[in-house]
């Protein structure tokens, strides 16, 4: 009865301490009202009835209902939380993702693409309140998903990003142009897009500044991601004859002076990502820099329980006063 209650009115729990002065009142008052008498032998009574000696019992059925009473004073009752959000600042999210052969690169493990869609997968993941697009480029750019809050589809699309879907190199200018043409009519109070790239611009007829001030006049802020180790790193380097890639040590060049640009002229940042830890810590601080505002409301029901406690009592007393009446009446 007493499992997940608690109680309105918990102070009245110290007049328990009355029921230890009932029972030392109720001995002191019988030993007084007790008549002796001094006699050589009581041979000639017969034994104590069970009845004499269950008499006490009458006192324990009376502490029981006061008892019963005092716990229904306290108000037991339970409690049923509800809880509802409501998103107050939206943020709509686009993440453009280098798919050109050198994010088949294994600096990062397994390789540079496969790393980084498992991070960026987990980011998704975290932003349950938001509406996520995907954009993919190499040559040339296209969106792979528009901004969605289904993210059960974003996460399939991020799944089937692969090389090869695209002509090859790297066209950041379309990479940024196409994440901006899916947020220029968004209506959410913050717009971001989060750029990743392993390489320096080579394709494309849109220049990256040129997508960048497109994303400043849409009030888009940009993230960049420079991805590749310092130095060198296990690349492709030509096709064997089986179609395969043949791998090969190559200089990682990546134009980190046109992604700071694009950040700073957009009112975002740029990271450089040169292993798998980096990266998971880049999409972890940029979580935390954009964050959703969420109301949250609390409703709270009460049922009180104290109504089974007063009936405990009242079948307590009415068992004691039918005890007291009939089994118990001479011996009162």
């Amino acid at each position: 009865m007493l499992n997940k209650v608690e109680f309105a009115n918990p102070e009245f729990f110290w007049l328990l301490l009355l029921l230890p002065l009932a029972v030392a009142w109720y001995v002191f008052k019988r030993k007084e009202q007790t008549a002796s008498l001094r006699i050589s032998s009581i041979q000639g009574f017969g034994k104590q009835s069970i009845l004499s000696r269950l008499k006490p019992a009458l006192l324990l059925l009376r502490l029981a209902a006061l008892a019963a009473i005092i716990i229904a004073m306290a108000r037991p009752q339970t409690e049923d939380i509800s809880t509802r959000t409501k998103t107050t600042k939206g943020i709509d999210i686009v993440m453009a993702i280098d798919v050109s052969s050198s994010m088949l690169a294994r600096d990062l493990k397994p390789n540079r693409l496969r790393a980084l869609k498992k991070v960026a997968g987990d980011f998704i993941k975290k932003r349950p309140n938001d509406r996520i697009g995907l954009v993919a480029y190499a040559g040339e750019g296209y969106t792979k998903t528009p901004i969605t809050s289904d993210k059960t589809i974003v996460l399939n699309s991020l799944k089937e990003i692969t090389y090869g879907q695209l002509n090859d190199g790297t066209a950041i200018g379309m990479g940024l142009a196409t994440s901006v043409n899916r947020l220029k009519e968004s209506k959410a109070i913050s717009k971001i897009i989060i750029l990743l790239t392993d390489g320096v611009n080579n394709s494309g007829f849109i220049e990256p500044q040129t997508a960048a001030e497109l994303a400043l006049e849409y009030d888009i802020k940009t993230y960049t991601i420079g991805l590749g180790t310092n130095g060198n790193a296990l690349s492709p380097i030509a096709y064997k004859p089986d179609g395969t890639f043949r791998y090969g040590m190559r200089q990682v060049e990546i134009d980190e002076k046109l992604l700071k640009d694009i950040a700073k002229s957009t009112g975002g940042k740029y990271f450089r990502a040169t292993n798998n830890e980096k990266l998971e810590e880049i999409y972890d601080e940029i979580n935390k820099l954009e964050k959703t505002e969420i109301e949250e409301f609390k409703y709270y029901k009460y049922e009180e329980k104290f109504r089974p406690w007063i009936l405990l009592a009242g079948a307590l007393l009415l068992f004691e006063w039918l005890l007291r009446n009939t089994l118990f009446r001479s011996f009162i």
